[in-house]
């Protein structure tokens, strides 16, 4: 064959590139897409069936005890939905749990799916969000379009606040669109089967309020953390299986969890077992709950070697803290000193309520913003000197006194209303009066620290002598050096009124007889 036959002139490569150029170019498009198609990230809704390992029993949750009243009545209606519709009643096709981290939201909603023998379908909120557009919605669909064919079925979607915060925030728009198809199937199914949609939140206030208005989600459930009874209920639950030591108070522990959530409690139980197995016994003694509750809320014993004067300046540290505690009535008590190292910190002192507290009066703060200072205060009369080891105590002096201005109404001036400091309308004489509020209330916690060490100056060289030796002081060591130097110190029930008030209290800390107005 001549090689002529394969020349091509310049005009015929031209109109060849013309017509063919665009469908190759066309063609390899549609292979990228493709493949990005096939890579695309694909998640499923977790499904677990009431027969299976993975659910959750009524009784396994513990401490919830509301909760549990409230939903009981989406349980019957799974039941026997017959009985309720010949009365003409409807079940909520939205439930939303919300509440702190670790409450057992999520728990309540598996039990549900459990005791009414419905199938519970779970998927993440932020399983919805993704860069493709439509994709999210798509995902909606078809976890609504399968729960729909199995019902009586349960649709969790757990961290709601990924898709559901307030429309318009987002620049692509593309959460927008899935939430707009989020209230399309909230508001579609009612009549297509019994589905309950329930959705778990942190963040309430961020949620789109179409997202919360009845006929969607229409029952709001706050899941608050466990009250003594229902910290010891969980900690029933957390311990069962597990080969407890013979005369192990649980009580004792719940009444030491005060604030802890449900998965706090859990994680405790699961250290004291594992601390137990590290010594190679046989059962759970108390000292290993008790070890587990230091690691989850001091942190991980470190093995940072410091310097003996900076042992020094810890031990007195802490031992201004303790001080200050155990002879402020309205302060929890000190449950352990320590100047071994712990996570960030380098020594603690340990404070657990006896009680559960929902509100705190002004002298309870200011008693406590004492404590706060007691530490730094110690350093600088013993020492000459401050460190930087107060600087967490310093953040939370400003954290509270500034609420204690902005928000609680507690200054000596602005008594009436609150001040958010995110109000941009404030006047610049109002900031002026606020920093001056605050000054004065951070001051007068510094001036009573510092008279409460001086006068007790010897109580706190025998805590912190005691604490250079034995490195950590029980609560039975800080009562037994208490006895020596101060004698039996009353502590009132803390829902008792404190007699005195805030101007006797200080007076007496400040060394002045009020009566005498000096």
């Amino acid at each position: 064959m001549p090689l002529s036959y394969f020349a091509f002139t310049f005009q015929q490569f031209q109109d060849w590139a013309v017509i063919w150029l665009p469908i190759i170019f066309m063609g390899l498009i549609a292979v990228v897409l493709l493949a990005l198609m096939r890579n695309m990230p694909r998640t499923k809704p977790q499904e677990i069936k009431p027969s299976s390992s993975d659910s959750i029993r009524w009784d396994d949750v513990a401490g919830v005890e509301e909760a549990k009243d409230e939903l009981r009545e989406v349980i019957e209606f799974l039941r026997d939905p017959e009985r309720f519709k010949q009365l003409g009643a409807q079940v909520p096709k939205g439930i939303l749990l919300h509440g702190p981290p670790g409450t057992g939201k999520t728990l309540l909603a598996k039990a549900v799916a459990n005791e009414s023998n419905a199938k519970f379908f779970a998927q993440s909120a932020s399983s919805f969000v993704e860069m493709f557009a439509g994709l999210g919605a798509s995902r909606i669909r078809r976890l609504f379009r399968e729960a729909r064919k199995q019902s009586p079925a349960i649709v969790f979607i757990d961290e709601l606040d990924a898709v559901g915060a307030t429309r318009g925030n987002d620049i692509s728009g593309e959460k927008d669109q899935t939430l707009n198809q989020l209230l399309v199937e909230l508001d579609g199914f009612g009549g297509q089967g019994e589905v309950v949609v329930i959705g778990a939140s942190n963040l309430l206030d961020k949620l789109d309020p179409a997202l919360l208005r009845p006929g969607r989600f229409d029952r709001q459930i706050f899941v608050t953390p466990p009250d003594l009874k229902g910290r010891k209920q969980i900690l029933n639950v957390h311990t069962k299986g597990k080969p407890l030591e013979e005369g192990i108070d649980l009580e004792l522990v719940a009444r030491q969890t005060s604030g802890l959530t449900g998965a706090d409690l859990a994680n405790i139980c699961n250290e004291a077992a594992i601390l137990a197995g590290r010594e190679r016994r046989l059962s759970i003694r108390t000292s290993d709950f008790q070890g587990a509750l230091e690691r989850v809320v001091a942190g991980m014993q470190s093995r940072r070697v410091i310097t003996d004067h900076e042992k020094r300046v810890v031990a007195y540290h802490e031992a201004g803290h303790a001080l200050c505690s155990e002879l402020l009535p309205s302060v929890e008590r000190v449950h352990r000193i320590s100047i071994v190292p712990r996570g960030q910190a380098l020594g603690y002192t340990l404070n657990l309520p006896e009680e559960d507290r929902y509100l705190k009066t002004k002298d309870e703060l200011m008693d406590y913003l004492v404590v706060l200072l007691g530490g730094r205060v110690t350093e600088h009369l013993i020492f000459g000197q401050i460190t930087t080891g107060a600087s967490d105590d310093l953040r939370k002096v400003h954290e509270i006194s500034r609420s204690m201005v902005t928000d609680y109404g507690m200054g000596s001036q602005m008594q009436s209303k609150q001040q958010p400091s995110s109000d941009y309308a404030m006047a610049d004489a109002t900031r002026r009066l606020l920093d001056e509020e605050q000054q004065y209330i951070a001051d007068q916690a510094h001036r009573r620290a510092l008279a409460m060490v001086t006068e007790h100056r010897p109580l706190l060289e025998a805590l912190a002598k005691n604490l250079l030796v034995n490195e950590a002081l029980e609560r039975l060591d800080i009562d037994k050096l208490m006895a020596e130097h101060e004698g039996v110190q009353p502590h009132p029930a803390r829902l008792e009124p404190l007699s005195g008030g805030t101007e006797r209290r200080i007076a007496a800390s400040e060394g002045y007889d009020p009566s005498r107005g000096n």
